[in-house]
């Protein structure tokens, strides 16, 4: 069996009803690969992989990552 190579994690916790989380896609072109909508107190955790080079979110969140957290929103 193929091992596939683990991305890096990062951590979202919505702040607020709504926050969207937008996976895009790598290549010659960046298209939206997968959306989710957390309400408040929500957690989600998402992995970089070979399809994932970008995470977007929309929405006040609290973002964590092996290089800090980050506050995300107005």
């Amino acid at each position: 069996m193929e091992e596939v190579e683990r991305g890096d994690f990062i951590v979202v916790k919505a702040c607020e009803k709504g926050v969207t989380i937008i996976g895009l896609t790598r290549g010659k072109e960046t298209v939206v690969h997968h959306t989710e909508k957390l309400d408040e107190g929500e957690v989600w955790i998402s992995q970089f992989t070979e399809h994932i080079s970008a995470i977007k979110i929309r929405g006040k969140a609290e973002i964590l990552s092996k290089y800090g957290k980050v506050e995300s929103g107005k």
